[in-house]
């Protein structure tokens, strides 16, 4: 069991957790005016990093030593009023399956050999580096990042921070746990068919998964162009300001978008209207999908909370059968070209689920591949026609709280593989388009749930003005906090 806990109204001075508990948006404000300094920030996120990271299992790197000198070097910064960036001397945290300058990317698998030249940063890595941010670690994520909750051979289990005995999800489970937990409030995640929108809701936090190519990615990711970065935080705010970093140009990925031309922290001031006015289309049950009473509830909540904001909320389904087979043959197919230069020994070493859908990969053809395609394209077709009358499509994220650690997927489902208990995810990364899980809410067993807005391509702007109205509105109704989880005892 636990508890929300935000420690940023104590009347003696933030102890060593209530710093942890300051958004991206307040350190910069607090370092700014000098209420706060990078190093004592740094020194706390690591403290609490030492002390309740053994609970979850959250990174499988911890950057104390270089942290610190970064912090150090951030505080200089501030003292003579020359900040390097947007995010100097924040604490930051990254996926191990993004590249970091001088540490090793093992990709949570025992077949990636530590002892090599890690002489690149990521795109979005590079970016954070550009704007000082302060990187404390790697997060866990599942062998490959190839299922939608968090174990792996090298690591072990991520945990979730509501109850270790619960999965964090996945692939994206370190940075959600860890942000969740106040290890550091940014993280950036992946996204290859939920993977930063699963963990996000199962832990409680925010999480974006941006139209393709509006975050760089490098190297090409083998899943192709289902595959996106993107920020993890417990506000809105901090991922609008961690968007406005990230999405920097980086010619190494030639499918790229164009750099945004405004501020997506522009696009979230009251002044940009919020809700009001907006079609929005509310499906329970997305393609006929069960969904837990308790999660369907909650999610309604969040719906009439968007309609009191002014918005035109409309109950009503896009329309499209389940996608699951296109999408497990370009999934599939993929993985198997992540392991194609294996010995048979490594392949024997791999998590037994990735050892079968690379299996399973390697028997498709060139046709099942473009057949697959096809059906991709027609989705994106059909919802494109869906939202020239929709702004926003509002579904649960997921649409079961989270389940027993250690398993990809519930005991006693019968169900085969991740995706069939996350039906509301994937399908946008089919259509890449911008989708965002909220949190809005927990069951009655202090479980999370998430609230997914999804919109057309390239209106990541709208995604985020329309998530951060909603997360305050929450916020004021006491539903959901921007405090970090604290474990009971």
């Amino acid at each position: 069991m636990t508890e929300l806990d935000d420690g940023r109204t104590a009347t003696e001075g933030p102890g060593a957790d209530a710093l942890c508990a300051y958004t991206a948006t307040e350190l910069v404000t607090a370092y700014a005016n000098r209420s706060l300094s990078p190093v004592e920030v740094v020194d706390a996120v690591l403290d609490r990093i030492e002390r309740l990271d053994p609970l979850v299992n959250a990174f499988c790197l911890i950057e104390g030593d270089t942290a610190r000198a970064q912090a150090r070097e951030s505080q200089e910064r501030w003292r003579r009023g020359e900040p390097q960036g947007l995010l100097d001397g924040v604490p930051v945290s990254i996926k191990d399956l993004l590249l970091t300058k001088g540490r090793p990317t093992l990709r949570g698998s025992l077949s990636v050999d530590p002892d090599r030249d890690w002489d690149e940063d990521a795109p979005s890595v590079a970016r954070l580096r550009e704007h000082g941010a302060v990187f404390v670690g790697k997060t866990t994520t599942p062998e490959f990042g190839w299922k939608g909750v968090t174990d792996n051979p090298l690591t072990g289990v991520t945990r979730n921070p509501w109850d270790p005995s619960r999965t964090s999800g996945g692939s994206s489970g370190g940075s959600a746990a860890g942000v969740a937990l106040g290890l550091a409030p940014l993280s950036v995640g992946t996204d290859g068919g939920g993977s930063v929108r699963i963990p996000a809701a199962f832990c409680g936090i925010f999480g974006l998964k941006p139209t393709y190519g509006r975050i760089p990615l490098y190297p090409a990711s083998p899943f192709g162009t289902l595959a996106h970065a993107g920020p993890m935080t417990r506000t809105v705010a901090d991922a609008a300001l961690m968007m406005d970093v990230i999405c920097g140009a980086d010619s190494r990925d030639w499918s790229a978008l164009a750099p945004y031309a405004g501020s997506f922290r522009a696009e979230i001031a009251p002044e940009a209207g919020g809700v009001r006015g907006l079609r929005v289309a509310y499906s329970p049950t997305l393609a006929g999908a069960p969904v837990d009473p308790q999660v369907a509830a909650r999610v309604r909540r969040a719906v009439a909370l968007l309609a009191e904001a002014g918005a035109h909320v409309e109950e009503v389904d896009p329309g499209f059968a389940d996608p699951v087979e296109a999408y497990h043959t370009l999934w599939f197919s993929g993985a198997a070209k992540v392991v194609e230069h294996l010995t048979a020994e490594q392949l024997e070493r791999l998590d037994p689920g990735l050892r079968e859908i690379c299996r399973q990969g390697a028997a498709m053809s060139a046709l099942d591949y473009l057949g697959a395609v096809d059906e991709r394209m027609a989705l994106g077709r059909k919802m494109g026609a869906f939202h020239e009358r929709h702004d926003l499509l509002v579904t649960p994220t997921i649409p079961i709280p989270a389940f027993e650690a250690g398993r990809e997927v519930p005991e006693g489902s019968g169900l085969e593989r991740w995706t069939g208990w996350t039906p509301f995810s994937y399908p946008f990364n089919l259509t890449q388009q911008p989708a965002a899980s909220v949190p809005c809410g927990t069951t009655a067993e202090g479980l999370p749930v998430g609230v997914q807005l999804v919109a057309a391509r390239h209106r990541d702007a709208l995604v985020l003005r329309a998530s951060h109205t909603l997360f305050e509105a929450l916020v004021s109704d006491g539903v959901v906090s921007a405090g970090p989880v604290r474990p009971h005892g």
